[in-house]
This record gives structure tokens, sequence and C-alpha cells, in this order.
């Protein structure tokens, strides 16, 4: 990184992970100072550590130290590098985990001589995208089937505290149909961060994986630039490399607490519960990041945003549903068919997929609805009728070979398995669903159609043998 010689010693307050420092003569520009360039913090001669430019207010300029303050005094001095934060970009970080600063963490070889490419961009000229169109399978049936996950969509799954959400993550990346998986964790304990490194490597999948981890210990600062350089190596993947990339980021609650966290050291007057009035635009910047990009890759983004109280109404979910395009409600260890939307679903269904998939994933949704309803019956008593028995029984039937995190099966046999727990607890006149599909699919009916056709042909080859015999 270039240097200046100039060195700045007034270091007027020391809050948090902030300082603020003066820089005479700011205005005229001597200084090599701009918003989100990164500045050197140097103690008694040594290398202190690196931090960011977050505000310049006339002659005082505030810094976040990203190895925070502790032991940090006011005679230490301040150099402005005179460039923004950048992440390391090439062939070279696949399989490969670095920390929220962009360095590696792995024990691997150092990348100091790999290209840099500038984080925090601008979003995608809307011109430029491409409508989404092309499904990313997951082999998770309560995604596949019935909130289909489509390329561009950014989508977050939302949580409590105690659900295994983090496993859940982890399946995805493991099992999910994209070229490259980028993966940001921020806020999490070591456990956490062991889990994902262990499933990933246990998996084979770590040659197509870039970790970036921010753990609870580490300093807060760095939790903000985590899905920024995740999300910059991510678009240059898709764009020059064509790659079809998925994001996958946990926990977004933690990165707003950070932005909270680092407001309320700058003074900032909060708005809701505590949070900055820029909560909803600072998210949005991030999931606006997912994209279809014309002629070349795409980038998909699936975020983890917990519910503390299992409060939707919390700022973080609340502002993300009004951005991203649907939601994943992991509730009970279960995908919930109910709390959970993927309004891109309709753009693959029965167009990528196969003819019967939106009819039987409604067909699914609306057995498992009543089944829902008689067991409420059953609970306080009512009498209950033989549809209502069968719809218990296939509720049954639902939970335990779809709904369950660990079910894994591709699309078409998820379909397949559609049609069978259907034909094991109603009569295909029950379903209400096309004669033709019933034809094609319902189980025992599509073989008895052809049996009968092929029997059908068969009688008629003999008829026409015994006529032409006849005539002989």
């Amino acid at each position: 990184m270039p240097q200046s010689l100039l060195r700045y010693t007034n270091i007027l307050s020391i809050v948090g992970d902030l300082i603020r420092v003066q820089v005479p003569n700011l205005t005229a520009g001597n200084a090599r100072a701009s918003y989100g360039d990164l500045a050197m913090i140097e103690q008694s001669g040594q290398v202190y550590s690196l931090a960011q430019i977050i505000k310049i207010d006339h002659e005082e300029v505030s810094l976040q130290v990203f190895a925070g303050t502790k032991g940090l005094s006011t005679d230490a001095a301040v150099c402005f590098l005179g460039e923004p934060m950048k992440a390391t970009y090439s062939p070279n970080i696949l399989g490969r985990i670095f920390n929220g600063a962009g360095e590696p963490i792995d024990g691997g070889p150092a990348l100091e001589q790999d290209p840099k490419i500038e984080i925090d961009g601008p979003s995608v000229n809307p011109v430029r995208r491409v409508l989404a169109s092309r499904m990313v399978r997951t082999n998770v049936p309560m995604i596949d089937v019935f909130n289909t996950l489509v390329e561009s969509q950014k989508i977050p799954i939302f949580s409590v505290a105690g659900e295994p959400y983090n496993r859940f993550l982890a399946r995805i990346a493991i099992q999910a149909e994209a070229d490259v998986v980028v993966f940001a964790g921020m806020g999490l304990i070591f456990d956490d961060y062991h889990f994902f490194r262990t499933a990933f490597e246990e998996a084979g999948v770590s040659s197509r994986t870039v970790m970036f981890t921010n753990q609870a210990s580490d300093p807060t600062v760095e939790r903000l630039l985590t899905p920024d350089m995740a999300l910059a190596v991510a678009e240059h993947f898709a764009v020059k490399e064509s790659k079809k990339v998925l994001v996958l980021l946990t926990d977004m609650t933690s990165y707003a607490d950070a932005m909270k966290e680092i407001g309320v050291a700058m003074d900032k007057i909060p708005a809701n519960r505590g949070y900055m009035g820029d909560l909803y635009s600072q998210l949005a910047k991030r999931y606006e990041k997912a994209c279809d990009y014309k002629g070349a890759g795409s980038v998909t983004i699936l975020a983890v945003t917990t519910m503390p109280g299992n409060d939707v109404t919390h700022p973080v979910p609340d502002n993300t549903g009004y951005i991203t395009e649907g939601q994943f409600y992991l509730h009970n260890g279960v995908i919930d068919p109910f709390g959970s939307l993927s309004r891109l679903k309709q753009m693959v269904q029965g167009k990528e997929t196969r003819d019967d998939h939106a009819h039987i994933m409604n067909t699914m949704i609306r057995f498992y609805s009543d089944s829902v309803n008689a067991q409420q019956k059953q609970a306080m008593a009512f009498e209950l009728s033989s549809y209502d028995l069968k719809a218990i029984r296939f509720g049954d039937k639902f939970k335990s070979r779809f709904m369950i995190l660990d079910a894994r099966m591709s699309l078409e046999e998820a379909l397949d398995l559609c049609w069978q727990t259907l034909a094991e607890c109603f009569e295909p006149e029950e379903t209400l669903l096309k004669q033709s599909l019933l034809d094609k699919y319902w189980p025992g009916l599509a073989e008895a159609k052809e049996f009968a056709k092929a029997d059908g042909e068969a009688g008629a080859d003999k008829a026409a043998g015994a006529a032409a015999h006849t005539e002989a």
C-alpha cells in the first residue's frame, strides 16, 4: 500500500473502536483523506492497526480501528493511505478462509502478490440485469418444490436464536447447484466457525468455496466489512468468469447491531429501537448485489436474519422484508410452509421444471393446511370426519418426508414422492387435480393406463394377424 510521509498526531478522542484526529488544512486538499479510505495507526514508532475513514467534518476525521483501541493512547499517529479497502481476488482464493480485514487465517500461503479489488462498489445498472428465469437446485424439498430458489434472487432465512439455521445454511452450501459458494459469517462464535469450516472440508466442497469470517471476539468494524468483501468477490466471479455464484450470509442482524454500535459511538441520532435511520438503505445496498448479468454469470444471495424474541416487526427483519423477494421461515426446527414464500418461483415452475410442479405444490399445501385444522379439532375433542382422519395421516407423512431439515432428494424425486404421499392418503378424485395430470403421474393409474394401452395394441395386432390368416 502507498504511504504518505505525513503523520497526524493530534488525536482528539478515543471512543470504543473509533478515534477522531484533527487534520489541519484538510479542506485545502493537502491530506489524502477521503470517505471510505484506509489509514494506518502507529504508536511508539510501530504499526498498530489499519483503520477506515467513516466521517469527515471540516478538519476532524473519524476512523474505525480494525484491531480495536485497547492499549491505544492519544500519542498515536495517523497516516492516510489514500485508497479504499480492497479484497484479494484471484483463482487462488478458492478454498481459502479470510477474516473481516481480508487477511488469510487458514495457515495457507500468503496472497500479497495476488490482484486486489475494491469493495463496497455500486449496485448493477438495472438495464444490465437479466430477468430471473433459472432455478438454483438445493436438493431440499421444502425449497425446491414449495419455495423454489431462482438465480439472482435475494432471500433471507428468518429464524430465532437456538434454531439450527447455521446447520441448514451449511447443507445448502454443500448441496446447492452453484459453481462458486462465497460464505460470509458475522459475529460467529468459534464453535460455529469451526462447524462451517469442518462441514465444507468433510463434504469435499472447499475447492469451490471462499469463506470470510468475523468471529464474535474480532473487532466490530470488521463485521461491517465482511459482507462487502464477500459480495465484491462474488461479483467478480460472476462478471469476469461467468460463474453461477451463491452468496451465504449469517447473520445480518449481527451486522445491523454492529452498525448500531458504531452509530452510537459517532453520536448519531438513533431511530427505531436504537438502530440508525439509514438501516434500510444499508441493507438494500448489500442485497441489491444479487443479479443475473447479461452475457455473464449470476449472484444469488441467501442470508440468515435472526428475529429477537421471534418478533417479525423487529427493525432488521421488518426492513429486510421490503427489500428481498420472499423469505424462508425456519421455525421449530423445520421450514414452515405457511411463513415461507419465494416471489420468483413462478418464473421457473412448469417452465424449467416438470408440468405438474405448480399443481402438486398447491395441492400438497392445501392438504397440509387441512391437516393442521383437523389436528386442532382433534385437540379440542371435536368429532372427526373420515376426511379429517385422512388429512391428519397426510400431515404426519408430509412432516416426516418433506419438512425435516435432513430431507435430501432431487426435485424430480420429491415430486414423485408427493404423488406417492397423495395416493397413500386420498382417492384421485379428492385431489381436484386435472385428469391429464392424474393419468400421467398418479401411482398405479399411470401404469394401468400404459398396461391397458399395451394390451390393446397387442389385441389389435393379434386380430390383424388372425384376419390375415383367414384371407390366406
